[in-house]
């Protein structure tokens, strides 16, 4: 069986599920909960039941342990964890009346920002996912980003989910360059419609046309209640978001890239060339497995993706 890495940071969202009050008075209550994005794509495809590692730097305080702790339930191998002293970081999200979530970041001196080189992969290693915040926060940024340039050396599968969080970007034309240098080793990128409008913006943007003639073989677009878009050497497909209730969007699109990937791997799709030769009627059914796997996950509070015997598959 080939095995996915999801490589990137994990942290502890704080959750306020209720409005800040404009006025004095109590403060609402928070709530802790496991997160950061490429921990939520491990947690996913581990429960949707693909062989999957987890590469961070994780803290040993309290929230290092249940950080573990959850890998190890959802079935995430943690030998390329690297255990640190430093705090866990911490994400403040408050929810607005459509339960879209708004984040703060509290970052300095945290354990995920001190990963060193992991060394080699394991043979075994087909794909590898990168993302978040751990793209746009050094030093760590630069050892993942020299990790994503060897496995694309090593033939292996390269993801890319940016997921933008501009408020820790201290110079964001500077990261519009560098996310424009990492196109001609990725092969597959996600992201949301807000992020790809980002992107687009400023002297030195780039847009979904400039990612394709760069050499992605496929951008897969997410736009919420709208659904998933794919576009591929087969053509575009679109997937509109299954009816639910939403809970909050905490998760959303690190669901839709761990149904995605684990699609992949049930494809046998876990290379360059696997993914290039996928048919549009594929692409369909990828997009709309996703957008199930999205769908449970904004159905209840927290990033708490579906297991796979909670989701229809083919």
């Amino acid at each position: 069986m080939r095995e996915i890495v999801v490589c990137g940071e994990a942290l502890v969202d704080v959750v306020s599920a209720t409005p800040i009050p404009p006025r004095a008075g109590p403060l609402p209550a928070l709530q802790p909960a496991l997160g950061g994005g490429p921990f939520n794509v491990a947690i996913t495809l581990g429960r949707l039941g693909s062989a999957v590692s987890f590469c961070s730097a994780v803290s040993t305080d309290t929230y290092g342990e249940a950080i573990m702790t959850a890998l190890h339930a959802s079935g995430v191998r943690t030998s390329l964890v690297q255990r640190r002293a430093e705090p866990t970081s911490l994400a403040l999200a408050t929810l607005g009346t459509d339960g879209a979530a708004h984040y703060s970041f509290y970052v300095e001196g945290t354990a995920d920002r001190t990963v060193t080189d992991p060394g080699p992969l394991p043979s075994t290693v087909g794909a590898a996912c990168f993302g978040t915040l751990s793209l746009a926060l050094e030093p760590g940024a630069a050892v993942y980003e020299s990790l994503m340039r060897r496995c694309r050396d090593e033939g292996r599968l390269v993801v890319l989910d940016p997921n933008i969080r501009a408020a820790v970007i201290d110079d964001h034309d500077a990261y519009r360059r560098r996310f424009a240098s990492w196109l001609d080793v990725v092969d597959v990128i996600k992201l949301s419609d807000e992020d790809a409008t980002w992107l687009a913006s400023g002297p030195a943007g780039t847009s979904a046309d400039d990612w394709l003639a760069a050499g992605v073989v496929a951008v897969v677009i997410t736009a919420g209640s709208e659904g998933i878009t794919v576009r591929s050497p087969a053509g575009t497909v679109t997937s509109p978001a299954p009816p639910t209730t939403v809970a909050d969007t905490i998760g959303a699109g690190d669901s839709v890239l761990g149904g995605l990937m684990r699609q992949l791997d049930r494809l046998g799709a876990l290379s360059r060339p696997a993914v290039a030769a996928l048919t549009i009627e594929q692409w369909q059914s990828i997009a709309d497995f996703a957008g199930q796997v999205a769908a449970i996950t904004v159905s209840r509070p927290g990033a708490d993706p579906p297991w796979a015997s909670e989701v229809a598959s083919d």
